[in-house]
Order: C-alpha cells, then structure tokens, then sequence
C-alpha cells in the first residue's frame, strides 16, 4: 500500500510552506540529478507531464532523442528540514519514461525495477537491501573549496575530543531521523576522519533511493559545519578507503529463504545458490559495484578491502560475509561495493547474478574460514581462490564478457557505462600525477 497519496502530498506541501520540488534522478554513473519546479507545478508533475532534455545526461540518449518525462514515486515525497520557514524545499524520485509512455531503457532505477520484477518468476516477493555507507569529512578550505585535511584524528569508535566530526554525525542522524529514516548505528571508522551511518534495511529499490537521498543529506549538513563529505573511495594514501557493504536477503513473503535451521550454518540451498551466482559473476559486478579509478585504489590487500573472491561465516577477509544472525535476520553482505557506485546499477548486477545461480543450482565451493590476507599465492591458486580485477580497465574487459551482468543492466545502459567508463580510463591514463612528478622530475 502506497505511504503518499496525490491529495495527501498537496496537503503536506500547504502545511509544511513547501515552495520547490526538486524532482530527482540518477544518471548512468550514480549522480543524483534534478529539474526543480516551483509548488504551482506540482500538478502538473504529478500528472507525468514534466520533460527535459535527457540528451544532456550522462548515458541517456543522443541529441536526436532528446526528450523524456519524468514520472515521480510518489511514495519518495520528502521535504527537507532547511530552508526558511516560509519556502521549504521537497523532492521527489522519479523514473524516466519516453515520450511514448515507455520506461527508458536507459534509466537505472527503472532498470533495477525491471529486475525486481524477475523474482516473481522464482516466486519470491522482496530483494532487501542493508547498506552500510562510509565517507570522509574533510576541512574546507579559505576559498572554500574542499580539501584532505581532516577534522579529527580517531579511530573505530572513538569519541570526542578524539571524534571531532561526532556533532555533525549527530546532526545527520537527526534529520535522517526526521526524513523517515530508521538509523542503527553512527559511528567513526578506522581511518582518520572517516564515519559510518547506517539505517535498516528496505526493499531494494527503495534502499537505493534512501541511499542517494543520504548522500545528499550528509553532503548538506557537512557544508554546515564547513565540512566537505565525500564518497570518493580512496581519498588518501597510506589509509583505509570507504566501502559500502551490501548486505541483502531474499523474502517469500514473511520468510527469510536464505534461512534453514536444518542445515549446519542455517544456510539454505537458496542461499548457497545465491552466494554462488555472486562469486562465479564477482569480476564482472565489480565494474559497476566500483565505477571509477579511485575504487581500485580502495581494493588492495592491507586495509580490509575485500580482493580475494570467496566467501565465509566466520571472517571479513573474504569477498562475501555471512553475518552471524539467522532466522529473519540471514543475509549475504557484499563487502566489495563503494559508495561511488550507482546503487541502482551495483544492485541489479548483483540480482541478477544472485538470481542465475539459483536458477542454475550452482554449487558455491568450500568456505575460507581463515584469513585470505594471509594466505601465499600457492594457498590462494590451490584453494581455487581467484582476485577481482585491480583496474577499472580490467573489471570492464570483465563485464564485457559477461553476459549475465549485461543482461542484468540491459544493452542500453551497458553500452553506454562501458563507452563512458572507457573514456574515463584513458583520460586517467594520460594525467601526469603528482607521485610522478616527485619521484622523476628531479632524478631525471
């Protein structure tokens, strides 16, 4: 049953002054775009009668296909706490149609619906989503822009004084609170000015917009502390990066169907499926579960990043963790993903792989209950244990030979982020970077 209603959306605009709607979307890399309207429009918004020139986003269409609509969810009405009193600001995610009336095939979270509808065919109801979101909050600078200096020097679950970015953590979880969310945990990270907030989990599609609506919001509230947030994986060398694990179960209606309480470790057959669709699709989700340069950074051995495909009940050194709850609680987390990932396209790449191994009855192999960091190269080749790309290069030669995880993302978007994530490589490749100039302009 929907939470908003066309009239009760009206009757919240009125009462709470509401003056702009910003009506939102995702473009191919995850960036939350917007065209913002005035509340005399809202009418018509609601009406699916809003355009734009999606010729102008990032992996939509060409110029000669330019025009698209918006369709607002109307159950992602939220109107946020700034703003004066008198013109308060909402918005509303929406799906991108075709002037046809069709869903664009271009559209991730359109697409990441698509998927969702597959689990009927398996007869299951919900996909849910638990992310675990980190990110960074660095000083800004004089001319106020952000910079690498951070704001505090704790470490994992520190406090103030150690903690300096615990009042503006505090804060985000306020109106997080106040916005619908249902905050578990705030907490810093182990890297110096690094933070964690996570929230319960949702169904996927939802999870993935209270994702971009978060990162929104943290980016907001940091400006009001004269912090800059970022979701940038990697952000400084020598220190952990951020990542955003995923954890995620499958629901029959009320029932967990990765939960068995016959088996040895509570897994069901379900469940192992899944694991192994995950693991045998692991390079090529990789891609789109770490879009730019800098994830690579983040995914090297020596600060907990996951490298090495294989799974565990026990440990977090492999690419997939079990945690230790069962019953309603049984999920799979996904411990590669970083918050740099459009969370539309990561998750449906991660279902549809997830989804073939059950389809397919894949066995997942033997658990690694032991610490992958440690393991020698021999260790890792004998166990069967391979590594995920180390390059965004590499991760996209990957999803270009899977057929799953394209089909997962449909051809539209998959050519696309492949054509724009190809460009992006080579504009990296040609930079001439700082450890460069320190290390041989002087030498030679």
């Amino acid at each position: 049953m929907s939470k908003w209603t066309r009239e009760a959306i009206f009757e919240d605009a009125k009462a709470k002054n509401v003056h702009f709607i910003r009506l939102a979307f995702s473009d191919v890399n995850g960036i939350l775009k917007n065209v913002e309207i005035p509340v005399s429009q809202l009418d018509k918004a609601l009406d699916n009668e809003m355009a734009f020139d999606g010729s102008s986003i990032d992996g939509f269409v060409r110029i000669e296909e330019a025009d698209m609509k918006l369709y607002p969810d109307l159950d992602t009405w939220t109107v946020f706490p700034w703003g004066s009193d008198d013109k308060k600001i909402a918005i509303l995610i929406c799906d991108i149609y075709t002037t046809d009336g069709e869903p664009f095939a271009g559209d991730p979270r359109g697409n990441l619906k698509r998927m969702v509808e597959k689990l009927d065919d398996f007869g299951f109801s919900s996909f849910n989503l638990g992310p675990e979101p980190e990110f960074f909050l660095f000083k800004i600078g004089e001319d106020g822009n952000a910079t690498t200096r951070v704001n505090d020097v704790g470490g994992y679950f520190d406090v103030a004084p150690v903690d300096l970015g615990e009042n503006c953590r505090r804060e985000i979880v306020l109106v997080l609170e106040d916005l619908g969310f249902e905050v578990e945990a705030s907490h810093h990270e182990v890297a110096i000015g690094q933070h964690e907030i996570d929230f319960k989990y949702a169904n996927v599609v939802d999870a993935c917009d209270k994702i971009q609506l978060f990162k929104l919001i943290v980016k907001t509230i940091a400006r009001k502390y004269d912090l800059h947030a970022t979701f940038m994986p990697k952000p400084i060398y020598g220190i952990n990066g951020s990542g955003m694990h995923c954890n995620m179960s499958l629901f029959k209606g009320d029932e967990n169907v990765f939960y068995d309480a016959n088996t040895d470790n509570q897994l069901s057959e379900t469940a192992m499926q899944f694991i192994a669709g995950v693991l045998e699709h692991a390079k090529a989700i990789t891609a789109v579960a770490n879009p730019i340069v800098n994830s690579y950074k983040r995914l090297v051995s020596g600060y907990e990043a996951p490298v090495n495909i294989a799974w565990s009940t026990r440990n977090r050194s492999p690419l997939i963790r079990i945690p230790a709850a069962r019953g309603k609680s049984t999920r799979v987390e996904l411990r590669s993903v970083d918050p740099a990932a459009n969370p539309y396209l990561a998750l449906a790449a991660i279902l549809g792989a997830g989804l073939k191994g059950i389809e397919n009855e894949m066995v997942a192999p033997a658990p690694i209950d032991r610490n992958v960091y440690k393991m020698t190269a021999d260790e890792l080749a004998n166990g069967g244990i391979d590594k995920l790309p180390n390059s965004l290069s590499r991760a996209l030669d990957e999803l270009e030979l899977d057929e799953v995880v394209q089909e997962s993302l449909g051809a539209h978007i998959t050519a696309n982020f492949l054509s724009s994530k190809r460009i992006e490589f080579q504009e990296y490749l040609h930079q001439v970077t700082d450890w460069e100039l320190n290390t041989y302009l002087e030498q030679y």
